[in-house]
């Protein structure tokens, strides 16, 4: 495959902001997100050759996961964890209801304390399978395990959410 800068842009621009939303689960910082997003496309550029077709978006995916565990290594101090707190949603709601608003506001923060909470091992099958929605055979040549070992994180991280969701509930 002749690599030009065409081929590249077409191939994986469309995924820039699946990459940035896994850097950013992954780092839980916006900045830091961005550095790795950053290092992950020239990372694609440089070995896009190697690239043989097809599905560009669990090839980049992969990329950014490694490129997040390299950063990390050269960043931080495994056991820091920054807080990570998305965007507010901004898209006006069709239900003018200010308590379902409140309601489903709450249900996002609750979910969000949830996976901050996870390893990184099952924060990352959760945000490419539920997020990202990727199948279960993309994940497994995303993180590099066997089909089974992503059915199993991610039974694991389902059941861990299962358990970290009514903590987060109650009032720290």
């Amino acid at each position: 495959m002749r690599v030009t800068t065409a081929t590249y842009e077409d191939a994986l621009l469309p995924h820039l902001d699946a990459a940035y939303n896994l850097a950013r689960w992954l780092t839980r910082d916006d900045r830091d997100a961005e550095d790795v997003v950053q290092e992950a496309y020239l990372r694609a550029f440089k070995h896009f050759a190697a690239f043989k077709g097809g599905d560009a978006r669990p090839w980049l995916l992969a990329i950014v996961r490694n490129t997040f565990y390299t950063w990390i290594q050269r960043n931080r101090v495994p056991a820091e964890v920054t807080p990570f707190e998305e965007e507010n949603d901004t898209h006006v709601s069709d239900a003018p209801d200010p308590e379902m608003q409140l309601l489903k506001e709450t249900d996002k923060q609750i979910v969000r304390c949830a996976l901050r909470k996870l390893p990184s091992e099952y924060l990352e099958v959760i945000v490419l399978r539920e997020f990202e929605e990727l199948s279960y055979k993309q994940i497994a040549s995303v993180i590099q395990v066997p089909l089974g070992t992503v059915m199993s994180r991610l039974a694991r991280a389902r059941s861990r959410l299962a358990e970290l969701i009514p903590k987060c509930r109650r009032p720290s």
